[in-house]
C-alpha cells in the first residue's frame, strides 16, 4: 500500500527499496520502520513508500509491546514490595531475591525501542514507591547502555536503579504518601532514607557500588545534595546515572501529592539541571535518545493548535517539526509557537 511518509508509524514494513533523487539508496524492502528509519526518510526528503498492508486499521497506531511485558513489569512491582518487607523484618535482603523479582521484566524491556510509550503504559498513581523503583530500575539501563557501558554494568545499573529507594522500607507510610507538606522534621526523616538503605545493601552487596547508588543517588554535583553534600566526582557514575533516573521518573508519575508533568517539560527540566545538579554527559545523553521517541506523538502547541512530531531537531531538542494537517511547522525557525503538551 502507498503511504505517504507523515502517515507512517512505527511497525511498518516497507515493500519495495527507497531512493532519493539522487539515486541514492536510503532504505531496503524489508525494513521495520522506527523512529531512526522515519527521521531518514524525512531527511532524504522522500514524498511517498510502499509498506506491507497494516494489520490494523490506520487510525488505531500502538507501539508493539511484549504481551509478556505487562504482567512481567506487575510481578517485579510486587517483588518489589515483598523486597521491602522482608529488609523491614530482616534488615537485609537477598541478592537472588532481587534477581528472581526483576530479571525476568529486565530480559524483556530492554528489547523494547518506543521507551516513552512504554513507561506511560506502565505508570499509574497506584504503589508509588514500588512503581517508580521499577521505573528507575528500568531507566538506568537505558542510560548506562546510551552512555556506553558494557553490558555488565548495565545491568548492575539496572539493578542499583531498582533497589536505589529500599532504605524507605524504614520510613512510616503516613510520611510517604503524606498529601500535604511535609513538616521539617518528616523531611529529615525522608532525607534518611539514603544511609537505610546503604546500611540494608552493604550486606547484600558487599563491595559493590549497588548499595553506594542507595546512599548517592539525591547528591548533587553543586554539592547541594543529600545526605554528605558530595561535589562533582566524589559521586560515583552508577550514582550518577540512578539519580536521573530517579529524577525523571518522578516528575513523570502521579502521586497523591502531586499531578504527573508533561514528558517534554521533564526533559527540559532535566536539562536545565544538567548544568549545576545532574551529570551533564549523561543526562543529556538520555535528553538525546528520548527525544526521536515522540516521533509520531500528538501534540498541543500554545496557539491551541494540534499536530503530530514528524521530525526531531539535532540542535534544539526541544523544537521539533510539527505537522498541523497539510501545513508544517519547524518549531527550530518560527519560535513564537511552543509545544504545550504531548499526548501519548
Amino acid at each position: 500500500m502507498r503511504v505517504h511518509v507523515t502517515d507512517l508509524r512505527a511497525g511498518d514494513q516497507l515493500s519495495e527499496d527507497i531512493f532519493n533523487l539522487y539515486g541514492l539508496h536510503v532504505l531496503s524492502s524489508g525494513t521495520i520502520l522506527n523512529e531512526r528509519e522515519l527521521s531518514r526518510l524525512y531527511q532524504h526528503q522522500i514524498d511517498y513508500v510502499e509498506i506491507e498492508r497494516r494489520q490494523q486499521p490506520l487510525d488505531k497506531p500502538a507501539p508493539y509491546v511484549h504481551p509478556k511485558l505487562l504482567p512481567r513489569y506487575e510481578d517485579a512491582v510486587a517483588g518489589c514490595e515483598l523486597l521491602f518487607r522482608r529488609a523491614v523484618e530482616e534488615g537485609t535482603i537477598r541478592a537472588e531475591d532481587v534477581n528472581e523479582s526483576f530479571e525476568p521484566l529486565m530480559n524483556h524491556f530492554r528489547e523494547e525501542r518506543d521507551v516513552v510509550s512504554l513507561l506511560l503504559m506502565l505508570n499509574s498513581q497506584d504503589d508509588y514507591t514500588y512503581q517508580h523503583s521499577v521505573q528507575v530500575g528500568m531507566l538506568s539501563y537505558y542510560i548506562a547502555k546510551w552512555v556506553g557501558w558494557d553490558e555488565e554494568d548495565q545491568i548492575r545499573a539496572s539493578t542499583a536503579g531498582f533497589l536505589h529507594d529500599i532504605g524507605k522500607c524504614r520510613i512510616s507510610e503516613e510520611i510517604l504518601n503524606k498529601p500535604d507538606k511535609l513538616t521539617e522534621e518528616e523531611f529529615e526523616m525522608i532525607k534518611r532514607h539514603p544511609q537505610f538503605g546503604y546500611e540494608i545493601l552493604s550486606e547484600a552487596y558487599p563491595d559493590s557500588d549497588i548499595a553506594a547508588a542507595a546512599l548517592q543517588h539525591h547528591e548533587r554535583k553543586d554539592g547541594r545534595g543529600y545526605p554528605n553534600q558530595l561535589t562533582g566526582e566524589e559521586i560515583q557514575p552508577i550514582s550518577k546515572v540512578v539519580a536521573i533516573a530517579d529524577v525523571y521518573s518522578a516528575m513523570t508519575s502521579s502521586r497523591v501529592y502531586q499531578e504527573k508533568r508533561d514528558l517534554l517539560y521533564v526533559l527540559k527540566e532535566l536539562y536545565r539541571l544538567s548544568f549545576e545538579e545532574l551529570d551533564g554527559e549523561m543526562t543529556h545523553a538520555f535528553i538525546r535518545h528520548m527525544i526521536p521517541n515522540f516521533i509520531g506523538k500528538q501534540v498541543e502547541l500554545t496557539n491551541g493548535e494540534h499536530g503530530t512530531i514528524i521530525l526531531s531537531n539535532e540542535s534544539d531538542w526541544f523544537r521539533p517539526l510539527i505537522r498541523i494537517d497539510d501545513r508544517f511547522i519547524d518549531l527550530s525557525v518560527q519560535r513564537e509557537y511552543e509545544i504545550k503538551h504531548v499526548f501519548m
